[in-house]
């Protein structure tokens, strides 16, 4: 199989995907291929937590014209995954000089598996977009054509539980990632000081729990598979259910927008994670850290491109708050406004190039320490002295 991610999760994916029990883990570019049995398909699509998509590969050949394309398509029987009664719909990513139209290559394979059907039964599976039994992806590279099966639908950063959103809301994927990312794995307290409409308290609460990803999700696209297992799928899911662990310490979300703040509770009460997650109207501007011991940090601040800010005096103002009322913290951001991190006014410990949609950006880690690090190394020199 092929779990999809976005760039720069490889190698979180695959450190999943090898936690989970998946054979043979390869990194590739924006995936992970992988081996697994029927009930390890399941298991993946509920509980992964940076793939976008899990495709399982059916069909490998070589084509340069469309008439190479057509007779090969032909070449498999499609009635081993469709009736003539059921419907499907074919998405296609090409990277080759002998095609260059991805809707072209779709209408070709639709023209073979459906005169496949007509040829033998006098009947002929339909087309559906948006709701079909079956999603087939077609992936083309030069002359390579790979034929898959999408056994998951819709993408899978659609959760299930967030159904309030603000403006240009963080993906679920790209938030559980960058909390892996940043370490996060519950074991200190956590804030979201502008948690927009809540997707990183979300992800950081079903990590700490070990709740399965995807529990909240409606439908995968197996499950209108002719082989779909509904007992299987049932025991899978029990199994994960009885890994969630318990969490001892707070997660908090601010934002200053009441409306963000209605919108967040809302989907966290859907995600039934209210009882992990506090949520309260502040201005970061104006809070201090409330916890003793460590906290971990992790945010998405409002870039140039979305929101009318003055830029230079919003960043400035959240390196200032850091430093002045956050020790003992190490906080993460990300901004795909890279000059605004000059007024950040602090040294980032880290930088990890991501891609917010098609914004380059970058996720920052900053360590605020108890007291300054001056008076720190001030003491280590009077010591030598």
């Amino acid at each position: 199989m092929i779990a999809k991610t976005f760039f720069g999760f490889e190698e979180i994916l695959a450190k999943e995907l090898l936690l989970l029990g998946a054979q043979e883990v390869e990194q590739g570019t924006r995936m992970v291929s992988f081996k697994g049995d029927k009930g390890f398909m399941y298991k993946a699509n509920l509980s992964l937590r940076t793939a976008l998509k899990i495709l399982k590969p059916i069909y490998y050949f070589r084509a340069t014209t469309d008439i190479n394309l057509y007779k090969n398509m032909q070449g498999l029987d499609w009635s081993k995954y469709l009736n003539a009664n059921q419907t499907f719909v074919i998405d296609t990513t090409v990277h080759s000089d002998y095609f260059k139209h991805s809707q072209f290559v779709s209408q070709k394979c639709k023209d073979a598996i459906v005169d496949q059907f007509r040829d033998k039964t006098g009947q002929r599976p339909s087309v559906e977009k948006d709701f079909p039994d079956l999603r087939i992806n077609i992936h083309i590279d030069r002359d390579q054509v790979s034929v898959a099966l999408d056994t998951s639908g819709n993408s899978l950063h659609q959760r299930g539980y967030r159904t309030a959103t603000n403006i240009a809301p963080i993906n679920e994927v790209l938030a559980a990632g960058m909390l892996l990312l940043s370490g996060w794995e519950g074991k200190s307290d956590f804030l979201d000081p502008m948690c927009g409409s809540g997707t990183l308290l979300a992800e950081a609460a079903m990590i700490a729990c070990n709740i399965p990803a995807n529990i909240n999700r409606k439908e995968f696209a197996f499950e209108k598979w002719n082989d779909w297992d509904n007992e299987l799928f049932d025991q899978i899911t029990d199994s994960l259910l009885k890994k969630v662990r318990e969490f001892h310490y707070t997660i908090k979300g601010y934002d200053k927008a009441p409306s963000a703040v209605l919108k967040a509770k809302a989907n966290i009460k859907n995600a039934n994670l209210d009882d992990y997650i506090v949520i309260e109207e502040k201005n970061f501007f104006d809070t201090q850290k409330e916890t003793n011991g460590p906290l971990q940090m992790v945010f998405n601040p409002p870039y140039g491109e979305r929101l009318d800010i003055e830029m230079e005096r919003f960043y400035r103002e959240i390196g200032d708050t850091m430093k002045q009322n956050y020790p003992g913290t190490h906080a993460w951001f990300i901004t795909a406004n890279l000059e605004a991190l000059k007024f950040v006014g602090l040294k980032p410990s880290r930088k990890i190039k991501l891609y917010n949609g098609s914004l380059e950006a970058r996720l920052v880690k900053y360590e605020m320490y108890e007291g300054s690090k001056r008076t720190k190394f001030q003491h280590l020199e009077n010591r030598e002295d």
